[in-house]
């Protein structure tokens, strides 16, 4: 797994490991077979936590966040790069992302939705990411596509 450490949280792209089976064997988390298609750019990586230039080789397949069994979980699409890549080498929030209105939602140690569960506005990711991470109980934060729903990375706060 990408993770990257900043001063309160840690950010969480997609696992290595998971992304090399998906590349290997072609099917998703529910057996459903990748689509392979070709970046028309901007499509968010959950490999490297940035968007795609337009011709990049790309998989789009459903993927489910490692939260305990339960009636939260579930599988959304998600883009990932067609070959290996470096993974995210930031520090901190997806820059590609920080201007980007997005959900944060919270989930507790038994994998339900947290109250403290938001919608940033873009201004300043990082401010809302910490006052929802500072909430008592959270345990993860998933940013979410606002339109689609669509997972596209995790945080884990620092204590």
């Amino acid at each position: 797994m990408t993770t990257t450490t900043h001063t309160t949280y840690a950010v969480h792209a997609l696992p290595a490991a998971l992304l090399d089976d998906v590349r290997s064997t072609g099917v998703d988390a529910s057996g459903t077979p990748v689509e392979r298609v070709v970046a028309t750019g901007g499509e968010p990586l959950r490999c490297c936590l940035r968007d795609a230039g337009a011709g990049e080789a790309l998989l789009l397949f459903g993927y489910r966040p490692p939260t305990p069994q339960g009636p939260y979980q579930e599988v959304g699409a998600v883009f990932a790069h067609a070959d290996r890549c470096g993974g995210y080498a930031g520090d901190g929030y997806p820059s590609d992302w920080l201007d980007r209105p997005q959900v944060l939602r919270a989930y507790d140690d038994c994998g339900w939705i947290h109250p403290a569960t938001t919608v940033h506005d873009g201004t300043d990711p990082e401010v809302s990411l910490a006052a929802v991470l500072a909430a008592p109980g959270v345990v993860e934060v998933h940013s979410r596509n606002i339109a689609y729903g669509c997972y596209m990375f995790a945080v884990t706060p620092l204590r």
